[in-house]
């Protein structure tokens, strides 16, 4: 098989979450031990970072594997889910890993997870863990798939833990109340090894905090560090001025990025505590240059400077789209054109509601079976007062909104990941 056909042979042999959604959660580590025990444990041969949390963990886990990039260190980074192409997944130092390994990969082992059936991430999770080793990285930056407790990358020994925050999404695996939610993402924290909160309060807090106590397991809240004191937006991104760093510029402009920011620099200062040498020089380099060192795309993504401006953002909760509403009122146009599609496993009423209502909707769907109809989409904004025209496809509705906007107009595009994904494909994006 090439590399293209090994692709297609991982996504119609194993269950993929990203495509089918609910069908292909495999509860449990089991069969992670177990694809662990054949490979030998390849995760022990380096060091790791484990980034949970609802919203902000790619952000996250791009902006601290760029710094320690730029820090000297030969850095693996493993997130999920991709955009365009399935490489986007794993990368050392940036750039992702090869296509041959990956068929490789398949045709070697493929003998041995047949029978046992893995879902797509827990075999994908391995082929990262051993291509980290392969390259022989120094530390890998691990990014949760879904929850923490049972997913499969709970079996890795990190230095360091982070959450970044909790909200409600995937409640029908992880629980309908933001405790509940919390519990199954504090499953990641483990004795004796510190752990990083983002944010949280009350009961959030008090699951964290009485999960660190039972492990044994240092906490720092980030918000209780106030580490950066001040931030100023400008028109490349944000400016911070922090209790370690003055004048930090941050490549990603989007509102929950002064959180992600806070985090991170909570998270540079903790590794530096266990040993690990980063100069402020490469904390600068990291925030200014994230994008281009990891390839990270799809936060708050200018794909259009003018003529009309156009943004896309994968924002797909509530949280999420909290940020996104309110970075749109902080953007000056006449018109805003909506480009709209969701997936058809979330319950989206909370997220509907609190879209702006003067605005042209460009309701779709994206090239996945999850994709909600974009009739039925429709439907249910009408019910919320938000007004438009359904497009099967998103070439269409993006190809629709850039024929009807004036040249001082704004094109926002997002909803989902996936709706994300095949906009910037069609714009040329690899």
């Amino acid at each position: 098989m090439d590399y293209k056909e090994t692709i297609e042979y991982l996504y119609n042999q194993l269950p993929v979450y990203q495509k089918v959604g609910g069908s292909a959660y495999k509860e449990g580590l089991d069969n992670s031990l177990r694809l662990d025990e054949y490979f030998s444990h390849p995760h022990r041969k380096y060091k790791t970072i484990h980034v949970a949390g609802t919203n902000g963990k790619g952000s996250v886990s791009h902006l601290t594997a760029a710094i320690l990039q730029e820090a000297g260190y030969k850095v693996g980074l493993y997130t999920s889910p991709h955009l365009i192409d399935f490489k986007e997944r794993i990368r050392v130092n940036g750039e992702k890993i090869s296509e041959d390994y990956v068929v490789n990969f398949v045709e070697k082992h493929k003998a041995f997870f047949e029978p046992i059936e893995p879902s797509f991430f827990e075999l994908t999770m391995m082929m990262a863990f051993m291509y980290f080793a392969y390259m022989g990285v120094d530390v890998a930056v691990i990014e949760v798939g879904l929850g923490g407790r049972l997913d499969s990358t709970n079996i890795i020994s990190p230095d360091l833990s982070i959450i970044t925050n909790i909200s409600f999404d995937h409640m029908q695996f992880l629980g309908n109340t933001l405790p509940k939610i919390a519990a199954e993402k504090a499953g990641i924290i483990k004795k004796d090894i510190p752990v990083i909160i983002g944010e949280a309060e009350g009961e959030v807090r008090q699951v964290f905090e009485e999960t660190a106590e039972r492990t044994g397991a240092p906490i720092i809240f980030a918000e209780d560090e106030k580490i950066i004191h001040s931030s100023l937006k400008t028109a490349s991104g944000w400016l911070f001025d922090t209790k370690y760093h003055l004048h930090l510029k941050g490549e990603l402009s989007g509102y929950a990025q002064i959180k992600n920011a806070a985090t991170v620099l909570c998270t540079i200062k903790e590794l530096q505590k266990l040993g690990y040498v980063i100069p402020s020089k490469a904390v600068y380099s990291g925030f200014a240059y994230v994008n281009e060192l990891t390839g990270l795309m799809g936060r708050w993504q200018i794909i259009q400077e003018i003529n009309p401006k156009i943004v896309c953002d994968t924002g797909h909760n509530a949280a999420g789209m909290k940020y996104i509403v309110e970075q749109l009122t902080t953007e000056r146009y006449q018109t805003l054109h909506f480009i709209l599609g969701m997936v058809n496993d979330k319950d989206i009423s909370n997220i509907l509601t609190m879209l702006p209502k003067k605005a042209i909707y460009y309701f779709t769907k994206a090239s996945i079976p999850r994709s909600r109809n974009e009739r039925e989409l429709e439907a249910l904004a009408r019910k919320q007062g938000l007004t438009g025209y359904s497009y099967p496809t998103v070439a269409e509705a993006v190809q629709a909104a850039k024929d009807w906007a004036a040249p001082n107009d704004f094109i926002f595009i997002g909803g989902s990941n996936f709706i994300v994904a095949d906009a910037l494909e069609y714009f040329g994006y690899q």
